[in-house]
């Protein structure tokens, strides 16, 4: 690792909770709404508590304990006109977006946001999302190469004019964007993000994308995954940033923070945890080597949808603070944060956990991160 991205602070983004249910499928009570006034507090308070980015989820469909969503490209621009710092990322879905669609509306949210506006590549997992609206369910790794040209597209047209594109999926012809996004040297392009696990989801981050999103990992996860998307980057010359699903649960003791993790799995809403494990599972399982997400999660897992309990930011602010310097360490450049009750635990981790990160980080060495 560079002693330039040794200097760098680790980055936290938040679940933007646009979807009803919270972000643990369980009846446990989170103090969190989906609704618009609780939104635009909980962001202008999570960039005042050092969060830099958020994340707004997609859903198209009232399912598995998200009777209620909230679009996630709309929601983010109102996010980011009720915000100064904060940059907003939208979940999209190719097959259910035209990349030049989208690339119009990103460079509108881009300049009414003065360069805050991102997009999350979501390769679907959902099925009924597209069956129901009669749209094709492309298998597993076909899903990923149609995110993959979705991923090329897109960052074309942002860059470029008269663009040509001859794809599988996708195909341009001599179209120009105008205006483009506002981009810099130092951000070309408004950022690409790239969710997945699989090899498939890995080839993609390394070859197109920006930033890649991981599920919830342990270190022997995240070093794994991180191994297979250098690889790929460098065999394209290329550099990716990587970002992991963790759910927060700091507490002044250990055992507070244990205790309500054993609660929320203790209450877990059965039904719909199992029909989200029987939906995603497929998933997972359907790719060759089996490294699809979803694939080897337990039933308590499950309960945070993706993964979060598995990162183990679980503990005093002490404890999730050497852990996430360990993620550091790893390569690890953002946390992606979920909460019980997001508004008083975001202020609670930007007092207790946040200062203790970066004193950890100050510590740190070239040789101490490998």
């Amino acid at each position: 690792m560079s002693t330039e991205s040794i200097a760098d602070q680790i980055k936290f983004a938040y679940w933007v909770p646009n979807v009803s249910g919270g972000l643990v499928t369980s009846t446990i009570e989170q103090r969190t709404s989906w609704d618009y006034d609780y939104n635009i507090k909980l962001a202008q308070t999570a960039e005042n508590n050092g969060f830099e980015y958020a994340l707004s989820q997609v859903r198209y469909e009232a399912s598995y304990g998200a009777e209620y969503q909230h679009e996630s490209t709309s929601f983010s621009l109102a996010l980011l006109l009720a915000t100064q710092r904060l940059k907003v990322i939208a979940a999209v879905h190719p097959g259910l977006w035209h990349p030049a669609v989208l690339a119009k509306l990103g460079a509108t949210a881009d300049h009414l946001s003065k360069g805050r506006f991102a997009i999350n590549v979501v390769s679907g997992w959902f099925k009924d999302e597209f069956t129901h609206l009669g749209e094709p369910w492309l298998e597993h790794d076909e899903r990923y190469r149609r995110s993959g040209e979705f991923l090329e597209v897109i960052r074309k047209i942002w860059t470029e004019d008269n663009v040509d594109y001859r794809g599988d999926f996708y195909r341009i012809h001599d179209f120009t964007l105008k205006s483009k996004p506002l981009n810099t040297p130092e951000r070309p392009n408004p950022e690409l993000f790239q969710g997945g696990n699989s090899t498939a989801a890995r080839s993609n981050g390394g070859r197109f994308a920006d930033w890649y999103f991981s599920n919830g990992k342990d270190f022997d996860g995240v070093t794994e995954q991180l191994d297979d998307l250098r690889a790929v980057a460098q065999s394209h010359n290329r550099s990716v940033k990587f970002g992991l699903n963790g759910f927060i649960i700091a507490r002044d003791t250990e055992k507070e923070a244990r205790d309500t993790l054993r609660e929320i799995v203790e209450k877990a809403n059965r039904p719909a945890v199992e029909g989200f494990r029987d939906a995603v599972q497929q998933a997972g399982n359907s790719t060759g080597d089996k490294k699809g997400m979803w694939a080897d999660s337990k039933f308590e897992d499950l309960v945070q949808y993706n993964d979060g309990f598995k990162t183990q930011l679980i503990g005093t602010p002490e404890q999730i603070a050497e852990r996430i310097v360990a993620y550091k360490r790893l390569g690890v450049d953002l946390i992606l944060g979920g909460f019980l009750h997001f508004q008083e635990e975001i202020e609670y981790f930007g007092e207790k956990v946040l200062p203790l990160v970066r004193e950890l980080e100050a510590s740190l060495t070239p040789a101490a991160v490998l």
